[in-house]
């Protein structure tokens, strides 16, 4: 018979590689960034916000505050790395208050992980009390990451349309947020279970306006599409009537 151990072992690698697929999406963005050298309109909060979450999870892992949580530290260590990544990109490419911001923010961050690190393994002398203290702050902001998607999911309402919420991803997410619901529960842990039980239902409410607006995203693409073709076909007329004839009456 499998051990629970196992199955939750078997779970947590699963949940790895769903969690890889969600901190790799944003590759393309920052491959036009980098193509660019500008960051444009795009925000760095998400990705500042990724790293501060990833930061405060390997914290949680270790083993001199929640033992035998090896996988959440390989995953978040690996996400740390990659949101770290995405982070010196946008310094790289911004330039002014944003630069600026986005360098604060990091350093602020940083700050703040090894602060909080500093003083639970000095001042908490259990595991129980370390893990109390550094899951409850995760929570928090585990649970703002997750959160994240209600702007989309507003924008969705307002607009009818999914254009702008990619149907891969809310499926990672939720298969994500599964995993590591069922890896928590398991062998309870109710830092790990809050944020992704709550990543669950998020995810579950996108693929529940990506059914209910699917069709109509589809009729608003094509009417888009033939107003551009109606009104290139019109600027064409109009250049074609405004070439001026030559002396033979013809037209150049």
């Amino acid at each position: 018979m499998v051990s629970k151990d196992t199955i939750r072992t078997a779970i947590g690698v699963i949940g790895n590689g769903t969690a890889l697929v969600l901190f790799l999406s944003p590759v393309p963005t920052f491959v036009g960034i980098w193509k660019k050298r500008a960051v444009e309109q795009y925000s760095p909060i998400p990705y500042v916000a990724t790293l501060l979450n990833c930061m405060m999870w390997v914290v949680y892992g270790l083993p001199v505050v929640h033992p035998h949580s090896m996988l959440v530290v390989t995953i978040n260590g690996t996400g740390m790395l990659i949101q770290l990544s995405y982070v010196v990109l946008f310094i790289l490419c911004s330039t002014g208050a944003v630069r600026r911001k986005v360098v604060l923010l990091f350093a602020a961050e940083v700050a703040f992980v090894v602060a909080l690190a500093a003083l639970v393994l000095s001042l908490a002398h259990t595991h129980e009390r370390r893990s109390m203290v550094v899951g409850i702050v995760s929570v928090f902001f585990g649970t703002g990451m997750y959160a994240a998607p209600l702007s989309v999911m507003k924008m969705v309402i307002e607009t009818k349309s999914v254009e702008y919420m990619p149907l891969f991803l809310s499926l990672a997410s939720l298969a994500n947020s599964i995993c590591w619901t069922a890896y928590a529960l398991i062998r309870f842990d109710v830092y790990i279970t809050i944020p992704n039980g709550l990543g669950v239902l998020f995810a579950l409410g996108q693929l529940v306006l990506y059914a209910m607006f699917y069709k109509n995203t589809q009729q608003i693409i094509e009417a888009r599409k033939r107003k551009a073709d109606h009104q290139q076909g019109t600027v064409m007329e109009v250049v074609t009537d405004a070439t001026p004839p030559n002396n033979n009456g013809n037209t150049y």
